[in-house]
Formats: C-alpha cells, sequence, structure tokens
C-alpha cells in the first residue's frame, strides 16, 4: 500500500507553500491548478513584447514567510529589498518629503526621526502623529476586540486629523488593507502598524521583485516544486470536493478523478466554497460573508524619462502609488529612452467600473501635475489592468469570519490570504497560510491508499 498523496489545489503562494512545505517532510503531492500558470493573484502577463506585472506587489523585510518562500525558490536574488526605509511623497503643488528611517536609531525612535523630518505636515501635526504612532505601539494585534473598530475611529480618538490621515497613516493604511482608514479593521492595522513600522527599526524596508512576477512565481516556483519531487497539473482545475468515505476526500477536475486521504483547498474564498459545498455547514460558513475589494492599476508608457524613483506614494491626488517599470517589462531592450510607469490605486471601489479611457486620461493628467517633465513628454502607450476581487474586504469586524486551516471536515484543509493568519490580505499572509495548512496534515497519522486513480 502507497502511502496516500495530499492534493493542494490552487497553485497561487499559498498553494506553493504547502506543496513545498509537505513535501520537504517527505509527503508525497499532487498540486493541481485551473490556470495555465501558477502565481495565483500575483502573475505577469504579455502585452506586445512586454511583460506585464497584474499589480504592484510589495513586500517588507519583516515578511519572513514570504522571504523564506523566495529563498525556497531560488530568487532571493531576483528581488531588491531596501537597505532601509525609504518612501518618496509627492503632492501634486510641486512639494515633496520622504517616509525614511535613520540607520542606527532603536525601534521606536527610529520612526519619532522619521516623522519629526516629515515636511509635509505642519510641526504641530507632526508633533500629533509621533504620539499617534505611540497609541498605535501600545495596542496589542492579537486582540480581538480591536477587529469591532476602524483605523479611523481609533486614530481621530487619539488626536489625528483628516490632513494627517490622509497623508501620512493612509498611504501605508490604503495601501496594505485595500480599504480606507475609515473602513479598515484596527486589528489589521493594528498588526501591520506594529509588525511593520514599530516594533523593529528595519521590519518597514520595502522590497520589489527586480523582474517580471511570473519569473518567480511561476518560472521559479514550478522548477522547485519539480526539483522537490511534486505533482504540477497546470489546467486542471477542481470542480468538487466530496469529503466521506474510507479516503475521506475525493476531488475531480474535468474527466481526471483523484483519491486522496487530505486536501489542501488554497484558493479564493469564493472558489473554495464552490468547489467544496460542505463548507458551508462547517466552521469556515462565517467567510462566505467576507466579501472582496477590487484594486485598479494604470499603466503609461512614455516616450522619455519622467521620474528618477524606483517608486513613489501621492498625497492629494487619485495616484496613491506609482511604480517603475521599464527594466522588468523589457520596454528598455525595445524603446531605450522610453520609461514605463504603473500607478495603483486601492480601495479603488469607486473607479472599477470606469472606462478605461476615461481613467487613462485621467491618471495621464495626474501624472502630468505630479512629474513636470511628464508634461512635455509622449504617451506611447496606456492601459488599464482592473483586480475586482483583488483581496478580501479587511473592515471592521471581518477577523470573525476568517477561518483557520482546519474547518472541521475529516480531510479538508483551507489554506489562503483570507483565513486567519493574524496578517492582512498580502503575500506574506498567503505564504503563512499555506505553510499552516501544511503543518495541520504532517500532524496526521500518515495514512494508506492504494493510489490515485485516474
Amino acid at each position: 500500500m502507497a502511502e496516500a498523496p495530499t492534493l493542494v489545489v490552487g497553485g497561487g503562494l499559498a498553494g506553493i507553500a504547502a506543496a513545498l512545505r509537505l513535501r520537504d517532510s517527505g509527503r508525497p503531492v499532487v498540486l493541481l491548478e485551473g490556470r495555465p500558470r501558477l502565481g495565483g493573484a500575483a502573475f505577469s502577463f504579455t502585452r506586445g513584447n512586454l511583460s506585464i506585472d497584474n499589480g504592484q506587489h510589495v513586500f517588507l523585510r519583516c515578511c519572513t514567510a514570504y522571504r523564506w518562500l523566495l529563498e525556497r525558490i531560488g530568487a532571493q536574488d531576483r528581488v531588491t529589498l531596501q537597505p532601509h526605509l525609504e518612501i518618496p511623497v509627492l503632492r501634486a503643488d510641486g512639494r515633496a518629503a520622504r517616509l525614511s528611517r535613520l540607520p542606527g536609531l532603536p525601534a521606536p525612535a527610529h520612526l519619532g526621526a522619521c516623522l519629526a523630518r516629515y515636511s509635509l505636515l505642519r510641526p504641530a501635526d507632526r508633533l500629533r502623529a509621533i504620539k499617534g504612532a505611540l497609541a498605535l505601539r501600545r495596542l496589542d494585534p492579537s486582540d480581538r476586540a480591536l477587529d469591532e473598530r476602524t483605523l479611523g475611529d481609533f486614530l481621530r480618538q487619539h488626536g489625528q486629523n483628516d490632513a494627517l490621515i490622509d497623508s501620512l497613516w493612509g498611504i501605508v493604511a490604503t495601501a496594505t488593507l485595500n480599504l480606507d482608514p475609515d473602513e479598515a479593521s484596527l486589528a489589521l492595522a493594528a498588526k501591520v502598524f506594529r509588525t511593520g513600522l514599530l516594533d523593529h527599526a528595519d521590519a518597514s524596508d520595502v522590497g520589489y521583485a527586480a523582474v517580471p512576477l511570473g519569473e518567480l512565481h511561476h518560472v521559479a516556483a514550478g522548477r522547485a516544486l519539480a526539483e522537490a519531487g511534486v505533482e504540477v497539473l497546470l489546467g486542471h482545475r477542481v470542480e468538487s470536493i466530496e469529503p466521506g468515505g474510507p479516503l475521506r476526500a475525493r476531488a475531480q477536475a474535468g474527466e481526471r478523478r483523484w483519491l486522496a486521504a487530505d486536501v489542501v483547498l488554497a484558493v479564493a474564498h469564493r472558489e473554495a466554497f464552490a468547489a467544496a459545498p460542505a463548507l458551508a455547514d462547517s466552521r469556515a460558513a462565517t467567510a462566505s460573508g467576507l466579501g472582496s475589494t477590487p484594486i485598479v492599476n494604470v499603466h503609461v508608457v512614455y516616450d522619455r524619462a519622467v521620474s528618477r524613483l524606483p517608486f513613489a506614494a501621492a498625497v492629494d491626488s487619485p495616484v496613491q502609488w506609482y511604480f517603475d517599470r521599464t527594466e522588468t517589462s523589457g520596454l528598455r531592450a525595445e524603446h531605450p529612452d522610453a520609461q514605463y510607469l504603473a500607478v495603483t490605486v486601492s480601495a479603488a471601489s469607486d473607479v472599477v467600473e470606469v472606462p478605461s479611457a476615461q481613467l487613462q486620461a485621467r491618471f495621464i493628467d495626474e501624472l502630468q501635475r505630479l512629474l513636470p517633465a511628464a508634461r512635455t513628454a509622449r504617451v506611447l502607450d496606456s492601459f488599464v489592468t482592473r483586480e475586482k476581487r483583488a483581496t478580501f474586504r479587511q473592515a471592521a469586524g471581518s477577523w470573525a469570519m476568517r477561518p483557520g486551516a482546519d474547518p472541521g471536515i475529516d480531510g479538508l484543509w483551507l489554506a489562503g490570504a483570507w483565513t486567519d493568519t493574524g496578517w492582512p490580505d498580502t503575500m506574506e499572509g498567503a505564504v503563512r497560510s499555506g505553510i499552516s495548512a501544511a503543518e495541520a496534515v504532517l500532524r496526521r497519522p500518515v495514512r494508506q491508499t492504494s493510489g490515485v486513480a485516474a
């Protein structure tokens, strides 16, 4: 009798992490992915001769699980990680500042020094910001009572005015929680600010891919899975997972059927409930109410360089962040003098259905307001990408809806950034969820089966 394989359903970061963790512990693993690629919600596609990332995914030095995954797939040298936090912040009136830390200062003094130099705020507001940071540092991210409140409510209670929220706290919170601070869960915000900014001086140093995301999450990850002995089947969308019977779980995709003792379901919550209807009567039932929030990206290719920055945040502008994707996209080889900027709009419910032509016109105008050099540059190309369900809705009250890895259905395990990782819906949260699900499987005795049915 052969050891029963574990099925991992979903080839995003959660599924990749789960499969590698299981295989590294000696378990046979079959990974099924419905799309023709790995990477889940962090992927690349081609447009002409360019490689385009679907969104601008960054990580921080404190994202230890995602950094483990990069090392595990041999891609740690294909990302850039700042030696110290440095976020340029622009305003359309020409004023600019930087959110940066001074090396050598311990936490939380490093943030106090950063805020004291943040020239987009009046001196009185800088002092209020330091008091707000100290109030955030006193929060316990594991306190479930915090999830009943919003970040905006907490900040205003501690003397933070609209200018502070818009020009400081919202820069980080909206990007990481994909919601306006007045809607975002205070518990998740406490995790972001405590872990990412306040507890350790170097935790907030920003990292990002130095190559297209597909080279990391599809090519490098696929190679690592193959070398580990994971059977990866792309284009195999799982249609049903049925618990019960001597082998506990059955998954079917098209005309093929697999029998397995354990199934790790590492897909978005809507897809999980569609594939495994039994979840509606399990401990995971509350996740059906999580909802989702969109992200919109506006991509603009100029005939010349209009910014010297690898990325920047903006305030008093619909341009929340922009990223220079010239090198990673391959544009330089085609147009040596051109530059490609990608604008990210989080919490994009108000613009996600706006026609592409209107969005392109609006954000090209806004980039001209922020970047004087863009006013004389010619736009070679522009287009819009939309992730209508980019993240679950990380609002106050969402914690109680997030299930753990074990929904209480024998043989079925859950992974995905929507599960209860204690982290926001990020690449870090996705990897952590996959590791948690794999470790839950590994705690069970090894079971035998006669094989995998085709």
